[in-house]
């Protein structure tokens, strides 16, 4: 199966995003997968046939609302001889506005892999499992960090790190007691760690022996409790086959996690959090190097980068929600673009323009996804395009300190 880049599960994820986010009053959000392998003149029958038990919807409001989604999807559809080699999944009907109030939407989405079924199904959201399921990732490793006092168990997929489980044992802890006592109350610390490993094995196998895709396993921990748990068959013999390497880290909570994943990109370099890693530390080393830096960062300084043909490679943070909007005075015609957070966007007014002496205020002309921008404007100039989660320290600093737009330049600019 083809491998999705970067950029189009970005584009994927951000419409799903906007999918998720409506909701119908009632049933009144139609969503339809139709895969390539499927004739458009069936799916008009069968829309047609929805179309006439949906007559017998009993709310007014309801049935009309419907019915019009239908047709918009009908009228849609007449414009495809045959669906695109993907297929195609459509998602059409009324969203819930405020105030008693619904707005019709429509999405025609061409997937970046096959659809494999048909379906059709009217509800108060729409349907996305299926796309959903298409961003899922096939490079998923088990993590674990164990000492007698906790165990953390986490799942590094893609890029992405999922802490599943924590646990915290009774095993006792030292003590001061002398002669028989001593040797009594070790050999009760030894019980309740024999137990204390069983249970964390048992719990460990079983989280990682319902992962379908899992390569691999990175064991981590203070001292040698991590490898004598490994050595000692605690784990279930298919899980035990997969362990890659057992390293050192200072802690066995989620920072260890963290810690763990760090000492793994450097085991693994062909992870993909470790290419990321490694792409944000070259960015930041030339921040640090004073004799002609070679790196950029800011939306402003960026954009005048990209525009020279200067960047080599664009670092954009995959948690930027921003949009470029154009806007024309309907006036004078003077145009102008404006960066606009996705936040801010339900309330924002267009500008009046500055060019007219009576204010007139500008129309917004094109509204366009930051990311989607700025990857366009570099690849015109042959820059590779990275896109940075923040599951890594070095993808939060991105977005932290430099705002998620970062460069690395070819060439020194003044």
């Amino acid at each position: 199966m083809k491998q999705l880049t970067d950029k189009e599960k970005y584009d994927l994820k951000r419409k799903l995003e906007e999918l998720k986010a409506c909701k119908g009053q009632h049933t009144e959000l139609i969503s339809l997968y139709i895969p390539p392998t499927r004739q458009i003149s069936d799916v008009m029958a069968y829309l047609r046939n929805e179309y006439s038990e949906s007559s017998n919807i009993k709310s007014k409001t309801t049935r009309k609302n419907v019915l019009s989604a239908i047709e918009s999807i009908m009228s849609r559809l007449r414009y495809f001889k045959t669906p695109p080699p993907n297929g195609l999944a459509v998602f059409v009907g009324h969203k819930n506005i405020g105030s008693d109030q619904t707005e019709m939407v429509a999405y025609l989405i061409e997937p970046p892999l096959p659809i494999t079924t048909f379906l059709y199904r009217c509800d108060s959201s729409f349907y996305l499992e299926p796309l959903e399921e298409m961003l899922a990732e096939d490079e998923i490793y088990g993590l674990f960090l164990i000492d007698r006092r906790e165990c953390t168990i986490g799942v590094l997929r893609g890029k992405r790190v999922e802490i599943l489980s924590h646990l915290t044992s009774r095993v006792p802890g030292k003590h001061g007691r002398g002669g028989q006592s001593q040797r009594r109350f070790e050999r009760l610390t030894e019980i309740a760690a024999h137990e204390w490993f069983v249970e964390c094995g048992e719990k460990i196998s079983n989280i990682f022996l319902k992962e379908k895709n899992l390569k691999g396993i990175f064991v981590g921990g203070p001292g040698p409790t991590k490898q004598y748990f490994v050595d000692s068959n605690y784990l279930h013999h298919e899980i035990q086959k997969k362990i890659i390497a057992v390293l050192d880290t200072g802690y066995t909570d989620e920072s260890g996690i963290r810690e763990l994943v760090s000492a793994a990109s450097e085991v693994m370099s062909n992870l993909k959090i470790a290419k990321e890693k490694n792409i944000v530390k070259r960015f930041l080393q030339e921040v640090t190097n004073k004799n002609k830096s070679r790196a950029v960062y800011g939306e402003e300084e960026v954009r005048k980068a990209l525009n020279m043909g200067a960047v080599d490679t664009l670092l954009l943070s995959e948690d930027l929600r921003n949009y470029r909007i154009s806007f024309k005075c309907p006036a004078c015609g003077y145009t102008m673009e404006k960066t606009v957070e996705e936040s801010k966007l339900e309330k924002f007014e267009p500008p009046n323009c500055p060019k007219c002496e009576n204010p007139t205020q500008m129309v917004m002309e094109e509204k366009k996804d930051l990311i989607d921008e700025l990857s366009e404007l570099a690849e015109e100039t042959g820059a590779k395009v990275e896109l940075i989660s923040r599951d890594s320290d070095e993808g939060d600093a991105l977005y932290r300190a430099f705002g998620g737009i970062a460069g690395i330049l070819r060439y020194n600019i003044e």
